[in-house]
């Protein structure tokens, strides 16, 4: 009884204009672009990954998690944030190919197979050699397909590596270019001796599945030197920058140098 009421509540009105609401509510969303810096364990800049910030009009002071906002709207709008990310970095492309830099842009996996139908959205990324695809979650490939199929996306980078399904299974279907470690594991490892010695042992088996390991979530000066005497290639997070406007871009900070972690952590 109880089942069939929750169907009848379903298919009602009621439930269709609740519904359609929050559809609307989501489309109204206005987003906005910044950026955070990757860093080498040198202190060069290496990349930066843009970002999105979300809002609604009803209250444009408050932020909404990015994250909530794309579980919320379809491919074809996460496919929409994608392009108009582009357009921003398309922008600044003088600076990346003059500095050597790359940029790094978020995508979910079903959003990465269906990009593959648009062809003019497949020639810009195409054009675009500083250009890095990141995966937000790991991607099951399908029975009948292979790695060959995401090879037109170029070098693809993981995110978040363990948190989720993006660990070691994830990298024995798809090599990637570049992985990201989560914040969460990097403080977890941090805690203890046995742990540190750990992170430095996950981090060498992670190399042979890719070029390099960027930790993310670095938020002090103990956790940046930790890195930079770790196998890690990069790291990002807020010691070294927090995400700043993309019109700032220009004046990032190529080098990072003593002093300047001095006046960091003061």
């Amino acid at each position: 009884m109880k089942l069939k009421q929750v169907i009848q509540r379903l298919n009602s009105p009621e439930a269709e204009i609740e519904s359609l609401q929050e559809r609307r509510y989501w489309l109204q969303c206005t987003l906005a672009w910044t950026y955070q810096p990757i860093y080498r364990t040198d202190g060069r800049l290496m990349a930066i990954e843009i970002l999105t910030i979300v809002t609604h009009p009803d209250n444009p002071g408050q932020r909404i998690p990015p994250d909530r906002y794309f579980a919320e709207v379809a491919v074809r709008q996460r496919i929409d944030v994608v392009k108009a990310q582009l357009a921003v970095l398309q922008q600044k492309q003088a600076f990346f190919e003059h500095h050597q830099v790359l940029a790094s842009v978020n995508v979910d996996g079903p959003t990465l197979l269906a990009m593959r139908q648009d062809k003019a959205l497949m020639a810009t990324i195409d054009s675009l050699s500083w250009l890095r695809l990141e995966l937000v979650e790991h991607i099951s490939l399908p029975v009948d397909s292979s790695f060959a199929s995401f090879c037109e996306f170029g070098p693809l980078w993981l995110d978040d590596f363990g948190t989720g399904m993006a660990n070691f299974s994830a990298l024995s279907e798809v090599r990637y270019d570049y992985i990201k470690v989560a914040r969460d594991l990097f403080v977890m490892l941090r805690k203890t001796p046995e742990g540190r010695n750990l992170f430095t042992l996950l981090i060498q088996l992670m190399n042979r599945y890719c070029q390099g390991v960027i930790v993310e979530g670095v938020e002090t000066l103990e956790e940046w030197h930790d890195v930079q005497q770790s196998p890690a290639f990069a790291a990002q997070g807020y010691f070294l920058s927090r995400p700043v406007p993309m019109a700032t871009l220009d004046d990032v900070v190529m080098q990072i140098s003593p002093e300047w972690m001095v006046q960091q952590s003061a």
